[in-house]
């Protein structure tokens, strides 16, 4: 087994630090503005959009994953972004996010690590999953 494959089988099942964000209405006006979006709804702060789900995890996520995974961030891409939607975000909900390394493997000169995160609201129900895919160049 090579460095780098020993590498990638150790960080497999990660398991990320969980946090908790809120959906505040002023986050969501917030985003509505920087996308150009004239929704009242998403103005007024009274409905979610669907990709404010990036809000929370930028927004929420206190730890380094790069620091966590020792990724060379020099070297690092952001390769894509899934989310499955099983559920609704609500205005005032604590969503807690779980994350974790779903699939680490190198492919030529480049690994790509999946995290899978689970977002579930405060009464403990899955409402989303998303996925993104870190490519590190060797």
């Amino acid at each position: 087994m090579t460095r780098t494959e020993s590498r990638l089988e150790q960080i497999k099942n990660t398991k990320i630090e969980a946090f908790t964000y809120t959906i505040e209405k002023g986050k969501i006006k917030e985003l509505a503005i920087a996308l150009g979006d004239q929704k009242e709804s998403y103005l007024n702060g009274d409905a979610v959009p669907p990709t404010f789900s990036t809000v929370i995890e930028f927004w929420g996520d206190p730890t380094s994953i790069s620091k966590v995974l020792d990724l060379n961030l020099s070297k690092v891409l952001h390769g894509e972004q899934s989310y499955e939607y099983v559920g609704t975000l609500k205005v005032g909900d604590e969503i807690i996010v779980h994350t974790v390394v779903e699939k680490a493997f190198a492919k030529a000169t480049m690994n790509f690590i999946v995290l899978k995160k689970e977002f579930l609201n405060q009464h403990g129900e899955l409402v989303l999953i998303g996925r993104s895919t870190i490519i590190e160049r060797h």
